[in-house]
């Protein structure tokens, strides 16, 4: 195997511990990045570095930090773990050149990962990312020295949270938190989020915080540290046999979120953003568009046509979401995968963020999470029944498939229903209504099919899911 396969985008790299990520491939791209910065950057600014709870995170950060020094660049190294919304809002705040963070977020125990944070705190564009793949494969063709030779720059501990707290306290409603404190359950699962979030709960909004899966460890309790219901099943039994407000979760660097309500329903970002999109128009006054990816849900677009807010879809990625809050004034952005940012924050997602909206928007609106939830679709006069798998595949299968998927057109039938619009910036997504489409997108980098649907009626999920099996059992060519 080549140990110096390094394939670096949006999210950075990742790769197992030991097999991949190791010190040397380390110093590459921390290298990398630092001839990147110099080409576009003076050594005047600092490099933010910081890490979660993965396994040895702390002393990669250390390794990339140094290697950062040697190039003549001042490095701000996170004192502790961190979640990586704070390393992003120091990237910005600090006035830095970019940041390192040292995270494979919610990608199992083994991994760990390099995400390069630019200076303005949202995704890398294609554009830097090319820029450092074109460095990283010059450094291992070339065999050079992978640190510089100038003069050493400092090295300083900090603590993010100085910063991003009074931004906190200038966003979120505190004082009415105050006034109705909750009861909440908060899962980090053994990531970055415990410390944080829940001490600013307890000290800011003087709410009842009890923890689940706190502590360092390095196997995550054997579970993948991704904050869906299917990892979720501690937090979803004892919300409502204990009498919970609220629980709370957060991914291994706590840039996703997840929401228990009080009945022991689990609600995704499908669900909790277009509430809060209803909360910040309705009781904070927030005015804008609201951008989304191709795979979340169009309830979203159902509460933003109730206002006369603006919609735009982006394929999947927060990189495309965080363009647009670049753009223009974005209410909320988000991906059902868990990621949101609202107006006036970085554009980035921020799993801290999302969960203390939340809080507020229960806190102010006296309502139970299960009764605002129902009253929006009261008032919306709609369900949508959702779908969300994956499809574990060949590699000849899901060609196949997506090639199948690709013909057909509007006017066609899949699955019962006429196709009105066919979408395939990212995938292939067959719309059948305003409310009603399929989405279906190959892995990169697995031999899978993300399946992605919604309906008002209830009985379309399982079509959908029906017609896709027999896309799949259609013989292949050899």
């Amino acid at each position: 195997m080549n140990k110096h396969s390094i394939r670096f985008g949006t999210d950075g790299w990742r790769a197992v511990i030991a097999d991949e990520f190791t010190y040397a491939n380390v110093e590459i791209v921390a290298g990398a990045v630092a001839r990147y910065l110099l080409e576009n950057f003076s050594t005047d600014k600092p490099v933010v570095v910081g890490y979660d709870t993965r396994f040895m995170a702390d002393a990669f950060a250390a390794c990339a930090a140094e290697v950062l020094r040697s190039h003549g660049f001042s490095v701000l190294l996170t004192e502790g773990y961190t979640p990586t919304p704070l390393v992003a809002f120091a990237a910005k705040h600090y006035d830095s050149a970019g940041a390192l963070m040292f995270t494979a977020s919610h990608n199992p125990p083994e991994y760990c990962g390099i995400k390069f944070i630019p200076h303005y705190a949202g995704p890398a564009t294609p554009e830097i990312t090319d820029a450092l793949m074109r460095h990283i494969n010059a450094l291992v063709a070339s065999g050079e020295p992978l640190r510089g030779k100038a003069r050493l720059g400092t090295l300083e501990t900090f603590r993010p949270m100085e910063r991003y707290l009074p931004f906190l306290l200038e966003r979120i409603a505190f004082d009415q938190i105050l006034t109705n404190p909750l009861r909440i359950l908060y899962d980090p699962m053994y990531g970055a989020g415990q410390g944080f979030l829940d001490v600013v709960l307890r000290e800011q909004a003087g709410c009842h915080v009890e923890m689940l899966h706190e502590g360092l460890d390095p196997r995550f309790g054997g579970r993948i540290p991704e904050p869906k219901g299917e990892y979720l099943p501690e937090l979803i039994a004892r919300v409502p046999a204990e009498g919970f407000d609220l629980g709370l979760a957060n991914d291994g660097d706590a840039d996703r979120f997840g929401i228990v309500n009080e009945r022991g329903t689990f609600l995704s970002a499908n669900q909790i953003l277009p509430l809060l999109l209803r909360y910040l128009h309705q009781h904070r006054g927030y005015r804008g568009s609201v951008v989304r990816t191709v795979a979340t849900s169009m309830l979203l677009d159902c509460v933003a046509e109730r206002y006369g807010v603006k919609v735009h879809e982006t394929p999947v990625g927060f990189k495309y979401v965080g363009e647009w809050m670049r753009r223009e004034p974005i209410i909320i952005g988000g991906e059902e995968s868990g990621g949101l940012s609202i107006l006036g924050h970085i554009p980035e997602k921020d799993g801290i963020l999302a969960d203390l909206l939340v809080v507020e928007m229960m806190a102010v609106e006296k309502k139970p999470l299960g009764q605002l939830f129902d009253e929006m679709l009261d008032e919306l006069g709609l369900q949508l029944h959702q779908l969300s798998e994956n499809l574990h595949l060949t590699d000849a299968q899901k060609h196949g498939v997506m090639a199948a998927i690709r013909q057909f057109k509007p006017g066609d039938s899949f699955a019962g229903k006429n196709i009105v619009q066919v979408d395939d910036r990212d995938g292939v997504k067959l719309m059948f209504g305003p409310s009603s489409w399929m989405l279906v997108r190959p892995s990169g980098t697995e031999p899978i099919l993300r399946l992605y649907g919604e309906s008002s009626e209830e009985a379309d999920i399982q079509r959908f899911q029906d017609a896709m099996e027999a896309l799949i059992q259609v013989p292949q060519p050899i």
